[in-house]
């Protein structure tokens, strides 16, 4: 099977969507039938999170191959919507949300035509403006997906333990303990959350987040029976195991 994976999204249809067309012209060029990850983050920081998460819910219910998985970001607004004092406990600052503006509260929000007031007005026009069929796919959106060449996932793994026993914390939020680890996890471990200028292969993991939420690319990787390759406009690239 070939599968595609796709970095973190943040609010980028645009880049989005150009993914999308340089996926589905390899996948033709190769035979078609390849499926498609995307490792998490679809929202905030970028202009049109609402526009990411309807064309995705769009293309799912219409049946394409399309696996979305969950990151540290895409929890943010439905826990607002239904716990609007939740703090995430992975946030080291400790702030909520809505306070801490590198975050993309803001510009998550504006996509849904709602300006952050205080929480209880903010909160009473989320519930107005955000339908509920968004929070309810963001909130259910799958922790990992497994294939027989790789593990796909957010952030990463808490190394060592068994896959039904890893975290939801862990899976979007892990850095300190499986970035600094170089143990073989038994697959390679394709994850977005932790930006790096080049998608990377570091041996047991390949780092696909290339900063779209700072002004980067969004980078597409995809496996099948002839390896591991960066899509690009003029083809594929190898990528280099270390």
């Amino acid at each position: 099977m070939r599968t595609y994976a796709i970095g973190d999204i943040h609010g980028h249809l645009e880049l989005l969507r150009a993914a999308h067309e340089l996926i589905a012209r390899d996948d033709a060029a190769h035979g078609g039938g390849g499926r498609l990850v995307h490792v998490g983050d679809l929202q905030d920081r970028g202009p049109d999170s609402r526009g990411v998460v309807d064309y995705l819910m769009r293309g799912q219910a219409e049946g394409l191959p399309w696996i979305v998985l969950k990151g540290n970001h895409d929890r943010f607004l439905p826990r607002f919507a239904w716990q609007p004092e939740w703090i995430d406990p992975g946030l080291a600052s400790g702030r909520h949300w809505l306070e801490h503006p590198s975050l993309g509260a803001a510009e998550t929000l504006a996509s849904y035509g709602v300006e952050i007031r205080d929480h209880a007005r903010t909160h009473a026009d989320v519930l107005r403006a955000v339908p509920e069929a968004h929070l309810r796919w963001l909130a259910a959106l799958p922790l990992w997906h497994l294939t027989p060449r790789a593990l796909f996932v957010h952030a990463g793994i808490r190394p060592g333990v068994d896959l039904a026993r890893q975290t939801e914390h862990d899976l979007v939020w892990i850095r300190k303990g499986f970035l600094d680890d170089a143990s073989n996890h038994g697959l390679l471990v394709v994850h977005g959350h932790s930006p790096v200028k080049r998608v990377t292969h570091f041996g047991n993991r390949l780092a696909i987040d290339t900063g779209a939420a700072y002004g980067g690319p969004l980078s597409v990787v995809v496996f099948d029976e002839t390896g591991l390759h960066l899509l690009t406009d003029s083809g594929r690239e190898p990528i280099p195991a270390p």
